[in-house]
C-alpha cells in the first residue's frame, strides 16, 4: 500500500535528492492559509512526500505566529497519512551533544498564545493525549535516523516554550530538574492538532547547541550553530528517505479515528457552520 508522508520543517528540507515529479500545491483551509504552499513529490520507492515549511520560505514567520491549524489541516486535505515534524532544539542533557538527533516520546506544553484545537465555536471534543507520539511511527523514524548515520537518542521529553525569546538561565535550570531532554518552540500545538486530525505524528528533534544551563553555552558562535544545523538538516533528509519505505499502517496508530469518539456535542446540536468547518475531518 502506498502512503503519503507529510513533513513539517525548515525550508531547506524540500530540496531533497531523489524527489521526482515535484509540484507546488496551494491549499485553502477553514483556518486561513498555511505557512506556505505545499511541495509534493514522489520518492524512488513510490512514497509520496508532502513538505510544508512551517516558518514559510525565507523563515519569515516566528514560532508564536505560525498558523498551526492551517498547516495540519492542509496536510490532511492534501492526502497525508503520516506526519513527521523536523524541529531544531536546544539540548537539556550533557549526553545529547550538538549535532545529535532525538526522537522524543513526550511533550510539556508551555506555550501561551496559540490556538491548540479544532474543536471550538459550537463543537466540544476531547481526544486522548497521554501518549502524544505515535510509537508505530517513532520506532521506524529512530531506526531510519540511525541508518542515515546520525547519533540518535530514543525517547525523552521535549519542552515547548512560547518564544521567540530563548530561556532565562533560571528557567533553563528549572526545566533540567524536570528531567527534560530538549527544548524547542514548535512541537506544540502541532502534536495536539495532529492527534485531532487523526494523523500518526512523530518528531525528529535536531540539537543545535546546549541551552543556557550549560557552562559553555555563551561561548558558542553563530557560525558553529549554523554549521551544526546544516549537518543536522542533511541527516534529517536522509532519515526521511529511509523512513519512507518503512511507514507503518496508519489504521494501527493511536491516532486512528481519535476524533470520532472524542466529540461530546450531540449531532443534532451541530450548526451548519460547524459541520462545514470540520467537514475535512469528519466527513462521513
Amino acid at each position: 500500500m502506498s502512503y503519503t508522508l507529510g513533513v513539517l520543517g525548515g525550508s531547506g528540507l524540500y530540496e531533497m535528492e531523489g524527489l521526482g515529479g515535484v509540484t507546488e500545491i496551494a491549499v485553502d483551509t477553514p483556518y486561513g492559509k498555511p505557512s506556505d504552499v505545499l511541495v509534493k513529490g514522489t520518492l524512488a520507492n513510490g512514497t509520496t512526500l508532502l513538505f510544508l515549511p512551517r516558518h514559510g520560505r525565507g523563515h519569515r514567520i516566528p514560532p508564536h505566529q505560525i498558523n498551526y491549524r492551517a498547516n495540519l489541516c492542509a496536510l490532511k486535505k492534501a492526502g497525508a497519512t503520516h506526519v513527521v515534524s523536523i524541529s531544531a532544539v536546544g539540548s537539556m542533557k550533557e549526553e545529547i551533544e550538538p549535532g545529535h538527533l532525538v526522537v522524543p516520546d513526550q511533550f510539556i506544553d508551555l506555550t501561551k498564545r496559540r490556538i491548540s484545537t479544532f474543536f471550538e465555536d459550537g463543537v466540544a471534543g476531547h481526544v486522548p493525549f497521554a501518549d502524544p507520539v505515535c510509537s508505530l511511527l517513532a520506532e521506524p523514524l529512530l531506526a531510519a535516523a540511525g541508518r542515515a548515520g546520525a547519533r540518535v537518542h530514543q525517547g525523552g521529553t521535549y519542552v515547548c516554550m512560547e518564544g521567540p525569546q530563548f530561556s532565562t538561565r533560571a528557567e533553563s535550570r528549572l526545566y533540567r530538574t524536570w528531567g527534560v531532554s530538549v527544548i524547542g518552540m514548535t512541537a506544540m500545538p502541532e502534536a495536539k492538532l495532529a492527534r485531532e486530525a487523526e494523523l500518526p505524528y512523530a518528531t525528529l528533534a535536531l540539537a543545535t547547541d546546549y541551552d543556557c544551563w550549560h557552562e559553555g553555552h555563551d561561548d558558542v558562535t553563530v557560525e558553529a550553530i549554523i554549521a551544526t544545523m546544516k549537518n543536522n538538516v542533511a541527516l534529517a533528509k536522509k532519515a526521511l528517505v529511509e523512513l519512507s519505505s518503512t511507514l507503518p499502517d496508519p489504521t494501527k496508530s493511536i491516532a486512528y479515528r481519535a476524533s470520532r469518539g472524542a466529540i461530546m456535542t450531540a449531532s443534532s446540536a451541530l450548526s451548519d457552520e460547524a459541520r462545514a468547518r470540520l467537514g475535512w475531518l469528519l466527513e462521513g
